[in-house]
């Protein structure tokens, strides 16, 4: 009897496997564990304590997170196995030993698999008819030196089912062939086989043919499992999924039945040795190619999720950190046809002011009516902006607006925005409560206008599935694509930092600290005690203690408050490094903010103590010098081309000004204003070779293609990054 399982996570071998694997020192991942499991969060972590992780920054932590509770997880699971099988009896110092070393999930379950509760088999029923011991003969293959039948007319129970010598062979067999099958060795070296040197397969079903031409390059497809990218993958299994396509592996059978003979049927003096050869095949062909070509394919799946989820979240990324075009009068329209245009007016602020429906476009094409109203409500709000909806009737609501701004000269900028969401956010029930009194469409209009003033604050208010970075985003891993675009959603709201005075609440729930609960409460006191004038007021609010408090402060901001530190990055407990700083000048705090001059003549070392180390001190130093940056770039528009409305517009050759939408590992997605967006092939970027497309462009980057080729059954657009640069639009 081997030892009672125990709990099998040992965070100094954890910590240890972690640090090896990352290249990174024992000590910060020991340091960072410690602040994780205290209850820290991570940007609070990699702004604030870069003294404990030695300057790890938010990529590094979040990949020790990740690998810590992967590795509590596999300990959990490991006690849980271990439970199981002591309690059959069957636990070995040996095995016992095997499973509390085994650092692989998948090796793991292979040791678990003998002992797990199994579905009534061919091998179960063999045991239930009392053919367990001639199995036992069959597995050693020693030579029996007596005949057949003799060996066999034992185990003839007509009774128990077995009538006679073959049925008392076969049920012997079966059980042979799950034993070999259970081998954990064996199954690693077919995994090793099929990922090396396998193929994967697909094929459309019978009959499927007409229902998946979507899918048609993968009707009768084939290439290396080892080389397969993960967008072809995913759209393999998505076509298995809708039922129109067939996958398997293909696997080099003859090779490895030849390696696996004689492995198994090792005597060839044996009595039964042609029965086992017989076995080897049905066990390999029955029980471990299935087996196997379901491991591979979840672990190719798995694979291509995590990629596919990589390149979401840095799409995701790229749009909230697009850059805003700030806190300006926004007029935002959503375009439409029998229905009109629904208008709204949102103040500097983000205020919904006003509302107008106009019919610039077909059917009534009442463009002088639609003219007036929108220049009284540009003259009457001041509004400097106009953000268009890119969605029906988008270009001809642009062309209309354009011709109003140009007949009248007015001093107001018009940018097409992307509605990815906007609809699902206006239908929703935070839209709902937000906006009660407003009709869906009208909703619609202002996400849009916000959308301009600031994507960040507008953006964390919609399902981020919803708002269309991705490929396959309803494929992959639910679960963890939640998980990481909410990480993306995080890092980026506090890098930005968050106006406490005016941020909704879904802006505030992705605050350090703060989540859903306490950003409602933030809004029902400030709704209630009118703007908060310090940080430390916030300490007011019902249920936001001093851990709440210490990781959300350093990220909210307060403009125009008491303290003029409380709009910076600099967090309150280290303002009294900046009140030595600003004695030190012998000028008051607020002196320093600002003022990069007075900032440069102060040494670092001079302020490091035992609360505050060097890199603390030179953050500090950084945000007076330029308190409040913004990390976010320069706003920028993308012109469309006038006259280029539709897909039937396009033309070979054109070159064209677009934003880029999407970025996927093949290539990536351009907006050139014709309701469908053009294709930018991997090949197409740039002139030199691109290994990954994200190194090129990002989403929101403003770009000139080329018009390559258009098809109109398909609605399918080509253009080329590469030939359009240089170009004079000609």
């Amino acid at each position: 009897m081997a030892n009672k399982p125990s709990d099998c996570f040992d965070l100094d071998r954890v910590v240890n496997q972690i640090a090896a694997s990352l290249s990174v020192a024992v000590g910060q991942v020991r340091a960072t564990v410690e602040l994780l499991d205290a209850g820290n969060t991570i940007p609070f972590i990699a702004r604030y304590r870069k003294e404990v992780t030695q300057g790890l920054d938010e990529i590094a932590l979040r990949a020790i997170e990740d690998a810590l509770g992967k590795a509590r997880e596999l300990a959990q699971r490991k006690t849980t196995i271990l439970k199981t099988i002591d309690e059959q009896g069957l636990l070995t110092e040996a095995l016992h030993r095997q499973i509390e070393t085994c650092n692989d999930k998948h090796t793991l379950e292979t040791l678990y698999s003998p002992f797990k509760p199994k579905r009534r088999t061919r091998a179960s029923i063999g045991r239930e008819r009392g053919l367990q011991p001639l199995a036992d003969i069959l597995l050693r293959q020693e030579k029996l030196n007596r005949p057949r039948n003799v060996v066999l007319r034992p185990f003839v129970n007509p009774e128990n089912d077995v009538p006679d010598e073959a049925a008392a062979l076969q049920g012997a067999c079966d059980i042979v062939a799950e034993h070999w099958s259970a081998d954990a060795q064996t199954r690693g070296w077919l995994a090793e086989q099929a990922v090396g040197f396998g193929q994967i397969v697909s094929q459309v079903k019978r009959g499927k043919k007409d229902a998946a031409s979507k899918f048609e390059m993968y009707f009768d497809h084939s290439e290396s499992i080892k080389r397969v990218p993960s967008h072809r993958l995913l759209a393999m299994k998505r076509g298995e999924s809708e039922g129109v396509l067939r996958i398997c592996l293909k696997l080099d059978d003859e090779f490895i039945l030849r390696k696996l003979k004689p492995q198994w049927a090792h005597n060839r003096q044996f009595e039964f040795h042609r029965e086992l050869i017989a076995t080897a095949v049905d066990c390999y062909e029955r029980l471990l190619l299935p087996a196997i070509e379901s491991s591979v394919l979840q672990d190719l799946k798995e694979k291509a999720d995590e990629e596919a989820i990589a390149v979401f979240a840095k799409n995701m990324r790229e749009l909230l950190l697009a850059p805003p075009a700030g806190p300006k009068v926004t007029i935002g329209i959503d375009p439409g046809f029998r229905t009109g245009c629904k208008v709204a007016v949102v103040d500097g602020t983000g205020m919904f002011v006003d509302s107008a429906t106009i019919y610039p476009t077909p059917p009534r094409n009442d463009t002088e009516g639609a003219g007036e109203t929108l220049r009284e409500l540009i003259a009457r709000f001041n509004a400097r902006l106009i953000a268009i909806g890119n969605g029906t009737a988008s270009r001809e609501t642009d062309a209309f607006v354009t011709a109003v701004i140009q007949s009248d000269d007015l001093d107001v900028t018009k940018v097409t925005v992307s509605e990815s969401g906007a609809s699902i956010y206006s239908a929703s029930a935070l839209a709902a409560h937000e906006y009660p009194d407003l009709d869906v469409t009208v909703r619609g209009a202002i996400s849009i206008a916000h959308r301009l003033q600031d994507p960040l604050a507008e953006l964390v208010k919609i399902d981020p599935k919803s708002i269309g970075v991705g490929q396959y985003q309803h494929d992959v891993n639910q679960t963890r694509l939640k998980k990481a675009l909410g990480r993306e959603v995080e890092s980026c709201v506090n890098s930005v930092g968050v106006d406490v005075n005016m941020a909704s609440a879904s802006l505030l729930s992705h605050v350090a600290g703060i989540g859903p609960k306490l950003a409602e409460r933030i809004v029902e006191y400030r709704d209630a005690n009118g703007r908060f004038e310090t940080r430390r007021q916030l300490c007011k609010i019902s249920k936001l203690g001093q851990k709440a408090f210490q990781q959300a402060a350093g990220f909210l901001r307060i403009r125009d408050g008491n303290q003029p530190l409380d709009n910076s990055s600099v967090h309150p407990e280290s303002y009294y490094v900046v009140k030595q700083m600003a004695a030190r000048m012998e000028i008051e705090t607020k002196g320093l903010v600002g003022s990069p001059a007075l900032v440069a003549k102060l040494n670092p070392e001079d302020f490091v103590d035992g609360q505050v180390g060097l890199p603390t001190v030179q953050d500090i130093l950084a945000e007076l010098a330029k308190p409040g940056r913004d990390p976010r770039s320069e706003f920028r528009v993308a012109k469309f081309t006038d006259g280029v409305n539709e897909l039937t517009d396009l033309k070979e050759g054109m070159v064209l000004e677009g934003v880029i939408t999407n970025v996927t590992k093949f290539g990536a997605f351009v907006d050139i204003g014709v309701h469908q967006d053009g294709l930018i092939h991997i090949s197409q970027l740039a002139d030199q070779y691109v290994q990954d497309p994200s190194d090129v462009v990002s989403v929101g980057d403003v770009v000139r293609v080329k018009v390559l080729e258009v098809n109109l059954q398909r609605r399918r657009i080509a253009v080329s990054r590469k030939m359009a640069i240089g170009s004079d639009g000609g």
